[in-house]
């Protein structure tokens, strides 16, 4: 905190008024480009930080003279901490979560899952009628290679090989209906 000064000018009416006017006008812009440069840019913050610096040096109004060029080491040292207390707050407070969007947190009512499947059934007829057969058997009854070849009477490699051009096929209808797989 600076010395004592003499504060006879500032005793009017209005003393609060008075003295953050010549407390702005002689400090301000430069505490608050101060600001501004610890912030990152953040003009708004900065303003912020000026009007708290003003309000510490308001509740000290009787020993301050806010003419005084000794004052602004103190208007310095004030700004700094409260950047500083700034981001120390944040750090420890989680961060804030705003209004939360509806469409970001959709409710399942089946409408999706029925559309998907309707656009599935649809690609599934653009495929060959022992592709279709094949991913029958090996996902939608969940046989196995060998349990499906059994079934079908042909070898297991036959099986995978069908599995393996069924599915490429069928990412490729899936992809033309708009519905993108990995």
């Amino acid at each position: 905190m600076p010395e004592l000064l003499p504060r006879t000018a500032f005793r009017s009416a209005e003393p609060t008024e008075e003295f953050l006017r010549a407390l702005y006008e002689r400090h301000g812009s430069v505490l608050q480009h101060f600001a501004a440069r610890m912030l990152g840019g953040d003009w708004h913050r900065a303003e912020d930080v000026l009007q708290e610096a003003a309000i510490r040096a308001w509740q000290h109004a009787a020993e301050l003279d806010p003419t005084a060029e000794e004052l602004r080491p103190w208007l310095f040292h004030v700004v700094r901490n409260l950047v500083i207390d700034g981001y120390r707050g944040r750090g420890a407070r989680p961060q804030e979560a705003g209004e939360p969007d509806i469409a970001h947190h959709p409710v399942p009512d089946g409408v999706d899952h029925a559309l998907t499947a309707q656009v599935v059934v649809d690609a599934m007829r653009d495929l060959a009628p022992f592709q279709r057969e094949v991913l029958l058997h090996v996902y939608y009854m969940g046989r196995s290679v060998s349990q499906t070849a059994r079934v079908l009477g042909v070898p297991p490699g036959t099986v995978k090989s069908r599995t393996h051009y069924a599915i490429r096929a069928l990412r490729t209808g899936l992809n033309n209906r708009g519905v993108h797989t990995t």
